[in-house]
């Protein structure tokens, strides 16, 4: 707070900008990565650095970006001597589905420095952004082994959530579909300075290859699952209706419905991440072979 006022910075609400100051939670994140020198880590949010100094200390590299101007300035004159560490002034989203193009350019150019190396994200992620990051990065080209991150706890539940609860929905599919996740910590809003309204979690989602094979269009099967949960109150048939309009007809979709054993009282968000993987690969088929 003291460096902030010297600095003549005043934080933009918008952003969501809450900077965890309990030093032992900072050291707790870092621990959770299992940090290497073969780990490249891309961090979202650099803040004043201090969670970037650390991180730096235990990773073969790290990729720090920052959106603010004038927290990027003063993370520069924090970090200076610090090598490993490239800082960034970009918003990493170019829309709310994809990254910047110079994100990953900046991942893929300190990994092919590191022959071997993984790519790690490690962050303290600005509320307003965790859901985009957190979800578009299963989606690239360079996927992360391992997500050490503090969010909303709200969102960290949606990531953990099981079928039939009310947070269980296209956000914990597509996670779980490919990794596993767990809640660390829960942290309450007085080890964050300015403090939020909501408490945090800090959140470790493990990349798990073999699930993740398991899913032979990422990008057919992500769409499908956030159109089938669009009306999470609907039954199944009526959202899968929706969803392959224009594509598959009425008559279709209940010979898939019945081949899948699903009855007319079935609900999107009663189904398993099995289940659902099963079904989009019976609707993707279909839609092929009617093409």
């Amino acid at each position: 707070m003291k460096r902030f006022r010297e600095a003549g910075i005043r934080l933009d609400t918008r952003r969501g900008q809450n900077f965890l100051v309990d030093i032992n939670l900072v050291d707790l994140i870092v621990r959770s990565a299992d940090l290497g020198p073969q780990d490249v880590v891309l961090e979202v949010g650099t803040g004043t650095g201090s969670l970037t100094g650390r991180i730096a200390e235990h990773a073969g590299a790290v990729v720090s970006f920052e959106v603010d101007t004038r927290l990027h300035q003063l993370a520069c004159e924090e970090l200076v001597d610090v090598p490993n560490v490239t800082l960034l002034c970009h918003d990493v989203l170019k829309n709310k589905n994809r990254f910047r193009p110079e994100v990953m350019d900046q991942v893929q150019a300190q990994m092919d420095r590191m022959p071997g190396s993984q790519l790690k994200l490690v962050s303290n992620l600005p509320y307003n952004v965790a859901t985009p990051v957190v979800s578009n990065l299963l989606s690239t080209e360079i996927v992360p082994v391992l997500m050490t991150v503090t969010i909303q706890k709200e969102l960290g539940d949606r990531m953990t959530a099981a079928p039939g609860s009310k947070d269980y929905g296209a956000l914990s599919v597509w996670i779980q579909s490919q990794c596993d996740t767990h809640l660390v910590r829960t942290l309450p809003p007085t080890v964050f300075w300015p403090r939020p309204k909501v408490d945090s979690a800090i959140v470790r989602i493990d990349l798990q290859r073999e699930k993740r094979a398991r899913i032979p269009d990422r990008e057919f099967f992500h769409q499908f699952v956030r159109s089938l949960f669009l009306h999470r109150r609907k039954f199944l048939r009526s959202c899968l209706i929706s969803t392959v309009k224009n594509q598959l007809d009425k008559p279709a979709v209940d010979d898939i419905l019945a081949e899948m054993d699903l009855g007319p009282n079935a609900r999107a968000e009663q189904l398993d991440v099995n289940t659902l993987l099963a079904l989009s690969e019976v609707v993707r088929h279909r839609i092929n072979a009617s093409a």
